[in-house]
């Protein structure tokens, strides 16, 4: 697959540079720049994400940071059993669990609720950080309510990181999670609090609080092209469109 000229390889990760300086200078440069591109396209372009880690797999599949990048690519393609195999093959190469709540989130997919509430209870959660431990009571919730327990899903995500009035990365996501859930069990009020909350932590938009919040409150948005559509700048009505003309996808 073509590489922009833009890229070097360089870009990527100090640790993962690291790993690939096992590799021949000429490879781990070619590794490093597929790397690169998945890192750079898996948000607005998953599918070319998958084909750039597809790349750097062939290359060099013995490279944990690859298994792991590929993992991740197929994640954002929802191909959660090729997932799940990647994180593994990364997590038996380095021994650490950072992955543990992704590989929980393959199971949710694949159809396997209480596989992810096992891993959920598991002992390598008590090895994750802060952030790792909130990702894996999104999960847990997440699989709570993939089996119908609504109450339980709430319940799980009631937690002092929740009650914080601090923000921290995961904020936004928790808070999100909490009114979603509530919402679900038709707690509109407490639901139309929390969205609020969400949006106050939301500072890079990383949910869609806003407009969840927007809707519980009966606005609703208009876009202005569409609302003129049909009439002139200048106050003269304009032509009927021909077939076809001024359709929207």
């Amino acid at each position: 697959m073509p590489i922009p000229e833009d890229v070097t390889g360089d870009e990527i990760d100090k640790d993962v540079r690291q790993e690939l300086q096992s590799l021949p200078k000429t490879l781990a440069e070619d590794v490093a720049k597929n790397l690169v591109m998945v890192a750079r396209l898996i948000d607005e372009d998953p599918e070319g994400a998958y084909g750039y880690s597809k790349v750097a797999l062939r290359l060099a599949s013995r490279v944990a940071a690859v298994r792991e990048a590929a993992g991740f690519a197929a994640y954002a393609n929802q191909k959660y059993g090729e997932a799940l195999a990647e994180f593994r093959a990364a997590r038996r190469m380095t021994g650490n669990t950072d992955l543990w709540p992704v590989m929980a989130d393959c199971e949710r997919g694949l159809g396997r609720p209480e596989k992810a509430l096992d891993m959920a209870g598991a002992p390598e959660v008590h090895k994750l950080d802060k952030a790792g431990q909130v990702e894996m009571r999104l999960v847990a919730a997440g699989a709570r309510r993939d089996m119908g327990q609504l109450d339980a899903a709430i319940v799980t995500l009631q937690s002092p990181e929740l009650a914080s009035n601090a923000v921290q990365p995961w904020t936004a996501r928790l808070r999100y999670a909490y009114a979603d859930a509530l919402l679900a069990a038709g707690r509109q009020g407490e639901a139309r609090e929390w969205f609020a909350k969400a949006v106050e932590a939301d500072k890079d938009g990383s949910t869609d609080a806003s407009d969840r919040l927007a809707e519980l409150d009966g606005v609703e948005f208009v876009d202005a092209l569409d609302e003129n559509e049909g009439e002139d700048v200048s106050g003269e009505e304009q032509a009927p469109a021909g077939p076809g003309e001024g359709d929207k996808e």
